[in-house]
């Protein structure tokens, strides 16, 4: 598990790759040609960092006929979550429910 994490971060490190990711969830389902177009890469760049985004499993391809669709996988995304932010997200939101109880408590008085 820690090394599929590790090629998740390593993969999220890069603003390039988290652009194409940010791309293929307003539009799921882009070609290579497609992604391109709205990068500031060449097409090899793109491709190089789909490489790295399908070996962090971000994201999946599907073939119609010689056509190769790519799309954003979010389970590695919010297995990252689950693992490293939601733990931290803990102790505030049960500071703010203390805060919202301590407030609700003071208007009652």
């Amino acid at each position: 598990m820690t090394d599929d994490m590790d090629l998740v971060f390593k993969a999220l490190a890069d603003a390039g790759r988290r652009r194409l990711l940010d791309s293929l969830h307003a539009t799921p389902g882009q070609t290579l040609g497609a992604l391109t177009e709205g990068q500031q890469m060449t097409r090899q760049a793109v491709s190089q960092h789909l490489a790295v985004l399908e070996a962090a499993n971000l994201v999946t391809t599907v073939r119609r006929g010689r056509e190769k669709l790519h799309y954003l996988n979010p389970v590695p995304i919010h297995a990252v979550q689950a693992r490293w932010i939601a733990k931290f997200e803990r102790p505030r939101l049960d500071a703010l429910a203390a805060l919202k109880i301590k407030l609700e408590g003071d208007d009652d008085g």
